[in-house]
C-alpha cells in the first residue's frame, strides 16, 4: 500500500491507482476507499470522480462518511449539500453513529449556516468535545455577535489554544483590534504560531504593516503560512519592493520552504513593478522547483507577470501550457487580452476577447480600457454598447471610468451624458477615481460648469481630483480660476505636485496672466525643466523675449528643445529675427531632424523679406536629409 500511495501525486496517479484496484477488486474495501477519498481532498479532485469512489463501498462506516465529508468541507460545498448528505448518513445507514471528530468537521465545513446542526450536536452528548466545543464557538463567532462567543469563550472550565486562537480572529474580523490585542497577551506561553500569525495578518489588513512587521519580527518560530501572511500584507499594502525584499529573506534564512501561496504573492510584486531583471530572477528561482512551477495559479500568475513586463512570447507560451480551452477561468485570458492591449496590439487582443469561452466584466473592462488607452475612443464606446446589452457582465466602475475618459476625448457632451445615464441605471457607486473621469469628461467636452459641480459634489477629494479640474480650466484659458483652486487645494491640506503647477503656469500663459504666473513659479521650491517651459511660453506670448533668455539662461538645468521651442514660436509671432536664429540654432543641435524648426525659422525670414535665408535653410534642410513634415507651410516669394 505504501507504493500505492507514492505513485499518488497528482490526479493522473490517483486514477491510475483507482484502476489497479478495481482490476484487483479491491475497489470496496473501506480502508482503501478512505485512502482515495483522502488524495481526492488534497488534490481537489472533480466532486462527480470523488462521489463515485465513495459510492463504491458496499457498507460505509463512519471514517468514509467522515473522509468523503472532510472533502465537501475542502471544496466549499453548500450547506445543503452537506445537510442532504447528513440526512444521507442517519436515514439510510443506522449502524453508523456519528462521532464528535464527524460533528467538529461538520460544524466547521457548514460556516455561517452551521446553527442548523446545533440540536443534533447538542442531543448527541459531545458538545464537551474540546474539538465539537471549538466549532460551536466558531459557529459563534461567524453568526452572532462577538459578546455571544466571549460569553461562551469564559464560561469555559478548559479553554485550548485553539480557542484563543479563534476569539483573537474573531475580534480581528469585526474591527475590535483592541480586544484582540489584550487576549493576545493574555494567553501568555501558550501563544502559538497560529496566534502569532493571526496578530500579523490582523495588522496587515488594517493596513499598519509597521505593527505587522513588530509581531512577525518577535515570533519565536516561524511556518510558511507565517511569512505568507506578511508578505501578502506588503504586497497588498501596496509595497512590492519589501515584499521581494522580504522574500529574498525568506530564502536566505532557509528554514522554511515556500509554497504555492508564496510564489503566487511574490510573483504578483513582480508584475506590480514591471521589472524585466527581477521578474527573470524570481522565475531563476522557481526553476528547481518543478512542482510548484506546474501549479495552475502560479502559471496563472507567472502569465500575468509576462504579460506587464513585456515579454509576451513567455506569456504566451504559459498560455497554450494552461490549456486555457479547457479551463472557464477567465484570469490568462484577460491577463493576455491587457498585454496585447498594453503594447497596441488591439487586433489581436481582441481576436482573444472574441474567442474566449467565457467573458466576465474584467475582461469587457480590460478591451475596453485597451481602446480608450490607444486613442481608439470610438471602438471603446462602441464595445461598450455591446457589453450592455449582453447577458454575461455588467459594468462597474472600473467600465465607466474608461468609458468616461472615451467620452472625453471624443469631445462628446451628449455622449457623456447618455454614459452617465448608464451609470445611474445600473446602480453603480463611484469612489473618487470614478468621480475624477467625470471631471476630465466634462472638461474636455468644454462643459467647465459641469466639471465643477462635480467637483463640488465629491465629499473626497484627492491630488488627482484637483489636477484634473485645473488642467480643464488651463485648457480653456480660465487662468484666475485655476489660481483659485490652488489656493483651495493647500487649504484642503493636499500638496501640489510637478503636474498641478504645469496645468496653473499654463493656464496663466493661455490667459495672459503673467503677474500671477510668476508669483506661481516663484512659489515652486524646485521647479523643473517644464515648469521653466511654461515660464518661457508665458513671457514670450507678451512679447517680453528678452526676459525669456535670461530665464533660459539663469536654468540650473540642460534646457530642452520644449524650453527653444516655445522661445522660436515666439519670436515668429513678433518678429524677432535675432533671437529666432538663436532659438533655431540651439534646437538644430538638439533635434537635427525636426523640419517644424527649420520651416519655422524660414518664415521669419520671409516675413522679414531675408529670402536668401530663406533659400540657405531650405539648402540646410536637404544637406543634412531632412524632409518637410505634412502639416508644415512654406511662406513663398510672390514678388
Amino acid at each position: 500500500m505504501s507504493v500505492l500511495k507514492s505513485k499518488i501525486s497528482n490526479l493522473r496517479g490517483l486514477r491510475q491507482v483507482h484502476a489497479q484496484l478495481v482490476h484487483q477488486s479491491l475497489h470496496h474495501h473501506n480502508h482503501l476507499v478512505a485512502l482515495l477519498l483522502t488524495h481526492c481532498t488534497r488534490l481537489l479532485a472533480p466532486p462527480t470522480y470523488t462521489s463515485r469512489i465513495f459510492h463504491l463501498a458496499t457498507h460505509p462506516d463512519l471514517r468514509l462518511f467522515t473522509c468523503i465529508l472532510r472533502y465537501y468541507s475542502q471544496i466549499g460545498a453548500h450547506t445543503r449539500l452537506l445537510l442532504s448528505f447528513f440526512k444521507h448518513m442517519l436515514h439510510h445507514h443506522y449502524h453508523v453513529k456519528p462521532d464528535a471528530s464527524f460533528y467538529a468537521v461538520l460544524m466547521k465545513s457548514a460556516g455561517n449556516e452551521s446553527i442548523l446542526f446545533l440540536a443534533h450536536v447538542l442531543k448527541s452528548g459531545h458538545s464537551r468535545d474540546h474539538y465539537v466545543r471549538n466549532a460551536i464557538l466558531a459557529m459563534y463567532v461567524k453568526c452572532r455577535p462577538i459578546e455571544l462567543a466571549r460569553k461562551l469563550f469564559d464560561e469555559m472550565p478548559d479553554t485550548t489554544v485553539a480557542d484563543w486562537n479563534l476569539m483573537i480572529s474573531g475580534y480581528w474580523k469585526c474591527g475590535d483590534e483592541d480586544e484582540a490585542t489584550k487576549l493576545f497577551y493574555l494567553m501568555g506561553e501558550q501563544r502559538n504560531v497560529i496566534t502569532w500569525t493571526t496578530m500579523i495578518t490582523g495588522y496587515a489588513k488594517n493596513n499598519n504593516l509597521k505593527t505587522a512587521r513588530m509581531y512577525f519580527d518577535k515570533m519565536p518560530e516561524r511556518n510558511v503560512v507565517s511569512w505568507n501572511a506578511i508578505l501578502s500584507g506588503y504586497a497588498q499594502g501596496g509595497a512590492p519592493q519589501e515584499t521581494v525584499r522580504l522574500f529574498h529573506e525568506m530564502l536566505s534564512d532557509g528554514n522554511v520552504e515556500p509554497d504555492e501561496t508564496t510564489w503566487v504573492t511574490v510573483i504578483s510584486s513582480c508584475s506590480s513593478l514591471s521589472d524585466p531583471c527581477l521578474s527573470e530572477s524570481i522565475v531563476r528561482k522557481l526553476d528547481n522547483r518543478i512542482s510548484v512551477r506546474s501549479n495552475y495559479f502560479v502559471k496563472t500568475t507567472l502569465l500575468d507577470m509576462y504579460a506587464k513586463c513585456g515579454n509576451l512570447e513567455a506569456a504566451h507560451e504559459i498560455f497554450e501550457q494552461l490549456g486555457v480551452y479547457k479551463y472557464r477561468s477567465s484570469v490568462p485570458w484577460n491577463a493576455m487580452i491587457s498585454a496585447y492591449a498594453r503594447v497596441g496590439d488591439l487586433s489581436l487582443a481582441r481576436h482573444l476577447f472574441e474567442k474566449m469561452p467565457h467573458r466576465d466584466t474584467i475582461s469587457w473592462n480590460s478591451m475596453i480600457a485597451g481602446y480608450t488607452q490607444n486613442g481608439e475612443s470610438f471602438m471603446a464606446i462602441k464595445l461598450f454598447e455591446k457589453m450592455i446589452s449582453s447577458e454575461d457582465s455588467k459594468p462597474d466602475e472600473v467600465t465607466m471610468v474608461s468609458v468616461f475618459s472615451a467620452c472625453g476625448h471624443l469631445g462628446e457632451l451628449s455622449l457623456g451624458h447618455w454614459a452617465l445615464s448608464v451609470l445611474k441605471e445600473n446602480h453603480i457607486r463611484i469612489s473618487i477615481s470614478g468621480y475624477n473621469s467625470l471631471i476630465y469628461m466634462y472638461s474636455r467636452c468644454g462643459s467647465m460648469e459641469d466639471a465643477t459641480l462635480i467637483f463640488q459634489e465629491m465629499v473626497t477629494r484627492d491630488l488627482v481630483s484637483y489636477n484634473t479640474l485645473i488642467s480643464g480650466f488651463a485648457e480653456h484659458g480660465q487662468g484666475l480660476e485655476s489660481i483659485k483652486l490652488l489656493s483651495k487645494m493647500k487649504k484642503d491640506g493636499i500638496e501640489p505636485d510637478r503636474i498641478t503647477y504645469i496645468a496653473i503656469l499654463t493656464a496663466c500663459s493661455h490667459a495672459g496672466l503673467l503677474e500671477e504666473g510668476q508669483k506661481v513659479f516663484e512659489s515652486i521650491k524646485f521647479p523643473d525643466v517644464d515648469h521653466y517651459a511654461c515660464m518661457i511660453d508665458m513671457l514670450g506670448r507678451v512679447g517680453r523675449l528678452e526676459e525669456a533668455v535670461e530665464l533660459i539662461q539663469s536654468m540650473p538645468m540642460e534646457p530642452h528643445a520644449g524650453i527653444y521651442g516655445s522661445l522660436l514660436n515666439a519670436t515668429s509671432i513678433h518678429k524677432r529675427v535675432e533671437l529666432g536664429e538663436l532659438a533655431a540654432a540651439k534646437l538644430f543641435k538638439i533635434e537635427p531632424l525636426n523640419s517644424g524648426n527649420y520651416v519655422l525659422l524660414a518664415n521669419i525670414y520671409a516675413l522679414a523679406g531675408r529670402w536668401k535665408d530663406v533659400d540657405r535653410v531650405r539648402d540646410a534642410m536637404t544637406k543634412h536629409g531632412v524632409k518637410k513634415t505634412t502639416g508644415w507651410s512654406w511662406l513663398e516669394n510672390n514678388s
